[in-house]
């Protein structure tokens, strides 16, 4: 998802207090700073703010969050989330809000009320044309680093998936996959998808991809 940095968000003035910069100083300020219709993460100290997804982006998400939310409501795996709910990731100093996020049953604890605490055991993003650098590269290396244990990025206009997992090392494996390949997650397992589902126009009907996993 496109991205620009802003240096504060405004504020209302009060009768006591004289107007001042509200903009957060810490990545720890940042969750509280935020709002729910704001659409925005904590990189480098800054506060970065979303801009409007493409239609094509917003039906690919939408379309993945729906299979893996189905999926794990019926094995009842953990929690779902999508953006703009936030992962806080002390140990990079990073708070990002990815497209949909996964939490296992056994790290539910790292749920706040208002974030997640720590790395989700899956997260997917969906590239947008000027968010592949960062997707690839910053948010990649942030996600090693802090724990991620699977990251599937998927780039709808370059038609690109790639799918790392986290090995015993603490890095990550994995890589672009071609369009006839079916890959299995690590992280929900049993859940399998054919690449080739994210490249159709339109997309597969989700009754249609339930019915070939036989949860309806």
């Amino acid at each position: 998802m496109a991205t620009h940095v802003v240096p504060s968000k405004p504020s209302a003035p009060s009768s006591a207090e004289p107007l001042a910069d509200a903009s957060p100083k810490t990545v720890d300020e940042y969750p509280d700073w935020l709002d729910g219709d704001t659409h925005a993460e904590w990189a480098d100290g800054e506060v970065v703010m979303h801009s409007p997804a493409s239609r094509r982006h917003n039906d690919v998400s939408r379309f993945l969050l729906v299979l893996i939310s189905a999926y794990a409501d019926q094995h009842q795996s953990g929690f779902v989330g999508f953006e703009p709910f936030q992962m806080k990731l002390d140990a990079v100093g990073s708070c990002r809000a990815p497209d949909i996020l996964f939490v296992a049953n056994e790290h539910l604890d790292r749920l706040q009320p208002a974030l997640l605490d720590g790395p989700a055991d899956l997260v997917v993003q969906v590239v947008s044309p000027d968010s592949g650098s960062r997707d690839r590269g910053e948010k990649y290396y942030e996600y090693d680093r802090a724990g991620v244990r699977e990251y599937w990025l998927v780039d709808p206009e370059r038609r690109r998936a790639e799918f790392y997992v986290l090995g015993a090392d603490g890095a990550y494996t994995g890589g672009s996959v071609n369009a006839d390949t079916v890959y299995r997650s690590s992280v929900l397992q049993g859940l399998w998808l054919r690449v080739g589902w994210l490249w159709q126009e339109p997309l597969p009907s989700v009754v249609g991809v339930l019915r070939e996993w036989e949860l309806v």
